[in-house]
């Protein structure tokens, strides 16, 4: 059983707006080399990953893998 959330009318503080790296499902559909390895994912994640694979005629892992080179590439020294 999910636990509701309850919204109040409080003021957050101050907010900071971030630019939105992360580039859009359709682009994550590129080939690059790889290394194999095991990663456990929730359901809900690898249906999502499926179904935008699926609408851009890609496999779910390069969908992935992409979009995990694009956060970590984002944040690389």
């Amino acid at each position: 059983m999910k636990k509701k959330i309850k919204y109040t009318n409080e003021k957050i503080g101050k907010v900071e707006i971030l630019k939105d790296f992360l580039p859009k499902p359709e682009e994550l559909v590129l080939k690059e080399d790889t290394t194999k390895i095991t990663l456990n994912l929730s359901k809900s994640s690898v249906e999502f990953f499926k179904s935008i694979a699926k609408k851009h005629g890609s496999q779910y892992q390069k969908v992935i893998r992409n979009l995990l080179d694009t956060y970590s590439s984002h944040y690389s020294l």
